[in-house]
């Protein structure tokens, strides 16, 4: 995984945006991906930024917050699917399930400080560029801080359950490919059963972490 601490809290925040709003108005099956992104994206930062919990880094709330927010607007069987590459059908159904929710609670955990770091940001949504009947789309916004302007693209696949996110780009990285050779590796070290291990021991060790604020 990329040890630049600027790319992970870009893409942290990112992550953590999409996946982890409380709507005022909620999303189904007719909205349109850009407006999506835009509700998730507005309604979490004001949620966020008015949660003194979540600001100091109380990982229980975070995880709370995203575990009910996430399902519904993400799509993790392909994220981790994509993650795996080939290795995927390697995977007993079994074994795709617990990759699925280990791979899920990685993310929520190594990424959660970002989301008590939200203070004054904003976002900048671009014109959607899609035709009518693409099953596919990518919603490109920019994020506004006190740094450089980040772009950060999210990538969205049309289902029967409505727009599901399933990867981001964050300074010309896409979220599945920072962890497909990680998993790549340890497949091939120690077998499929050994990433399922990996990645719930990586799990055990965040959840017994002190927040970094």
């Amino acid at each position: 995984m990329n040890s630049d601490k600027r790319f992970i809290q870009c893409l942290a925040a990112g992550l953590l945006l999409v996946s982890s709003a409380i709507f005022a108005q909620t999303p189904d099956q007719a909205t349109a991906p850009d407006a999506l992104i835009k509700m998730v994206v507005t309604d979490v930062m004001t949620s966020v930024k008015a949660d003194p919990d979540i600001q100091k880094g109380n990982i229980p709330k975070i995880v709370d917050l995203v575990e009910k927010k996430i399902v519904p607007y993400t799509d993790m069987r392909r994220t981790t699917e994509m993650a795996m590459g080939p290795n995927w059908k390697k995977a007993t159904p079994e074994q795709q399930a617990q990759l699925i929710t280990e791979f899920k609670n990685l993310l929520i955990r190594t990424y959660s400080g970002a989301l008590s770091q939200l203070r004054d940001q904003t976002v900048q949504f671009k014109a959607l560029r899609a035709a009518p009947d693409d099953k596919e789309v990518i919603v490109k916004t920019v994020v506004i801080g006190r740094g450089d302007p980040v772009p950060l693209d999210y990538r969205l696949e049309k289902t029967t359950n409505g727009w599901k996110v399933y990867d981001m780009n964050i300074m010309g990285v896409w979220l599945v490919e920072a962890y497909r050779n990680q998993f790549a590796n340890q497949i091939s070290q120690n077998g499929v059963e050994g990433l399922v291990k990996f990645l719930q021991e990586r799990n055990k060790q965040l959840a017994t972490a002190k927040p970094a604020n």
